[in-house]
């Protein structure tokens, strides 16, 4: 209230919230997101001597996994060797890690359309600080999986960061905010796992549970709401319904939820969102099958030990991490799709070099451009994909794209390692490179949206 002329008594104008500052809000999901990842990657390279722990307790749990793991690895030809078993271990549990994102992050980014994106992050950060004290309370193979499921299906965090960039108002804001979460992973997959070979494995649980602790109250101090009530969905049941859809396949790759939702896409945009997801699934299927099989390579073919493997991971995402940051987040809103083309591209140049190459060089050439596309290619998709659906549908729209990424992820290495032991490197490198082709055709003749455009 304030006084007007004459004394009177006049009415102010509501103060409005005013909406959060575009760079805090990539500043904090960029460094929150770090954070999870470092607790998450700490484990990677203290997995061999963690199975090998449970190996000697002889836990029955553990003995009944190995066993099915024995089996694969006979059914493909798989030489009987300690190495590679642990790392056809370790990707049975990273599958059955992906198949629980693929059903959690569509449910995950549903509800934040219609509470918000800030509480359901909260609650996955929760969620994740849970998993990481049950495998530091206790030292069995049972508290170590349970740990896993738990983390499985609370990791909705990454789907709704890339929601909460997608809320952003410009498409130049998203476009960067898409290129620093790609750093983020790049950052998180480089210097975890240097952090974690430097510990013991009694100490990593303790390590990742204070990483988690820390994000979880960066968050609650820092993040603001960047979904407004207004823009919302206008019903938890709505969102339910509509999530239901994601947990078929094939309603996944049709994006039903979205084309059943409020206010959708309709068209040739809802065709395209299509498109982009079957180009993103493609993708991620053939890249991280290979990027499975490369332990697989390096060690049979250079005899990379572990630390010079370590060596090769780190070279991978910092190169990664430097091209996101020097050119990825520079490129412009409507010249994403012909960066994507052309990193597709250099993936059947560079898995061709690895797949025959006989020396460190033909190596590293084919690692670098292996590592320059894979720098470019999912934030600049998921920058596109950002740009379809309503305020209300962007959880859901992006919780369905990673959705697919997490299908592919959890399909893609027990078919790649298959391929390869039982047709060999040069065969398994050579029709994956050949498959990029896929996705390229794919997006020959999709064009920027108009939003894109006029940004441009």
């Amino acid at each position: 209230m304030g006084w007007g002329a004459g004394g009177r008594c006049t009415p102010r104008p509501p103060i409005r919230q005013q909406p959060a500052s575009e760079t805090r809000v990539v500043t904090v999901v960029f460094l929150g997101l770090l954070l999870d990842l470092l607790a998450f990657t700490l484990l990677l390279p203290l997995l061999p001597g963690l199975l090998e722990s449970h190996s000697r307790t002889h836990d029955p749990l553990y003995g009944s996994w190995q066993r099915g793991v024995d089996w694969f690895a006979a059914a493909i030809g798989m030489p009987a060797e300690k190495r590679y078993n642990n790392v056809l271990f370790g990707g049975l549990i990273g599958s059955v890690f992906s198949v629980l994102q693929f059903l959690s992050a569509p449910l995950t980014g549903a509800i934040s359309d219609c509470l918000g994106r800030r509480p359901m992050m909260l609650l996955s950060l929760a969620g994740l600080v849970t998993s990481y004290a049950v495998w530091a309370a206790s030292e069995s193979f049972v508290a170590f999986l349970a740990s896993r499921v738990i983390g499985g299906i609370s990791k909705g965090n990454v789907s709704l960061s890339t929601a909460i960039i997608a809320d952003l108002g410009s498409p130049s804001a998203r476009s960067r905010g898409m290129a620093v979460i790609g750093v983020a992973f790049s950052l998180g997959f480089t210097l975890g796992p240097m952090l974690g070979a430097s510990l013991p494995v009694h100490m990593a649980p303790w390590l990742a549970l204070l990483f988690a602790i820390s994000d979880l109250l960066f968050v609650f101090c820092f993040l603001p709401e960047t979904l407004p009530p207004e823009k919302r969905a206008p019903s938890i049941s709505l969102g339910f319904q509509a999530a239901a859809d994601l947990l078929s396949p094939l309603a996944l790759f049709r994006f039903s939820a979205v084309a059943r939702g409020q206010d959708p896409p309709t068209g040739d945009r809802l065709s395209h969102l299509r498109r982009l997801g079957l180009v993103y699934f493609l993708y991620l299927f053939l890249f991280s099958g290979l990027e499975y099989t490369l332990s697989f390579l390096a060690h049979q073919r250079f005899q990379f030990s572990s630390l010079q493997q370590g060596k090769m991971f780190f070279f991978i995402g910092l190169t990664m991490a430097t091209i996101q940051g020097a050119y990825a987040r520079r490129i412009s809103p409507g010249g994403e799709i012909a960066a994507v083309k052309r990193a597709l591209l250099l993936l059947v140049p560079a898995f061709l070099l690895i797949g025959w190459g006989r020396t460190l060089p033909a190596l590293g050439l084919g690692l670098l451009l292996y590592s320059f596309a894979a720098a470019v290619v999912v934030p600049c998709l998921s920058s596109v994909v950002a740009g379809y659906g309503s305020p209300g549908q962007k959880g859901m729209v992006m919780g369905t794209l990673r959705s697919l990424g997490a299908l592919a992820r959890a399909m893609g290495p027990m078919v790649a390692a298959s391929v390869y032991w039982l047709a060999g490197a040069p065969a398994c490198f050579t029709v994956c490179s050949g498959l990029f082709l896929l996705p390229v055709l794919l997006l020959w003749t999709l064009r920027p949206t108009a939003e894109t455009r006029k940004a441009k």
